[in-house]
């Protein structure tokens, strides 16, 4: 037994002598990684078994669980956010600027099209959308700006309460980016599309439990229809 924990933590310190080689994303992913896995090692130690295998597609993944619920550091986020907007170049124009209406000339799709224009959420810790019914809603989305070639879309991106506000603000971000990215690859025009990050600041649900997370866990939608 004292072999089987040796060799664990001795595991764990290759890790973290080697991570200096490495990014600080990749580090901290190694680090996640190692304390999970010497935590079920130990707990086999013990008698108690868990299922390890490789998965066969997307629809198998179940992580992350909100009790495991680790935010990156802050420096984690700088390298991504970075990568992800260079894969689609952000609007020429600026909202405010020679002829573009400003963010606060946006507004909430009324009437029948709120039906179109709800908002999409995300998992834990996650900028990508994937749950189908959301998916739905990017490509309903998608549709109206193609038959609606003078609208504009801002895009704003929301987290739950939990890490900092620096943290949620980056991640926000990228939830935004990610959705406008989306229908960007759909055929929208990118400049017709602009992103805001309002990390964890306007939560829709003011509670704290695991439910009121993923309420406030979102992209909404404010569009501008001259």
């Amino acid at each position: 037994m004292n072999m089987r924990k040796n060799d664990l933590i001795y595991v764990a310190l290759l890790l973290l002598s080697a991570s200096c080689m490495r990014n600080s994303s990749q580090t901290w992913e190694d680090l996640k990684t190692a304390g999970r896995y010497m935590h079920r090692g130990v707990d086999a130690v013990f008698g108690k078994e868990y299922e390890s295998r490789l998965l066969t597609s997307d629809e198998e993944f179940t992580g992350p669980y909100d009790e495991e619920f680790i935010p990156l550091q802050d420096s984690d986020l700088k390298n991504t956010q970075a990568s992800l907007e260079s894969a689609i170049p952000q609007p020429k124009g600026i909202p405010g600027q020679k002829g573009i209406p400003s963010l606060s000339e946006f507004y909430p799709p009324s009437g029948t099209l709120q039906a179109i224009f709800k908002p999409v959420h995300f998992h834990t810790d996650e900028y990508a959308i994937k749950e189908k019914r959301d998916l739905e809603v990017l490509s309903l989305i998608a549709t109206y700006m193609k038959e609606h070639a003078k609208t504009l879309l801002t895009i704003e991106g929301h987290c739950d309460e939990r890490a900092s506000a620096s943290y949620n603000l980056a991640l926000g971000m990228r939830r935004a980016n990610y959705v406008r990215s989306f229908l960007v690859k759909q055929g929208i025009d990118l400049n017709r599309i602009y992103t805001v990050s309002r990390g964890k600041e306007q939560p829709t649900s003011l509670g704290h439990s695991p439910e009121d997370w993923k309420t406030n866990r979102r992209s909404e939608f404010k569009i501008y229809e001259p």
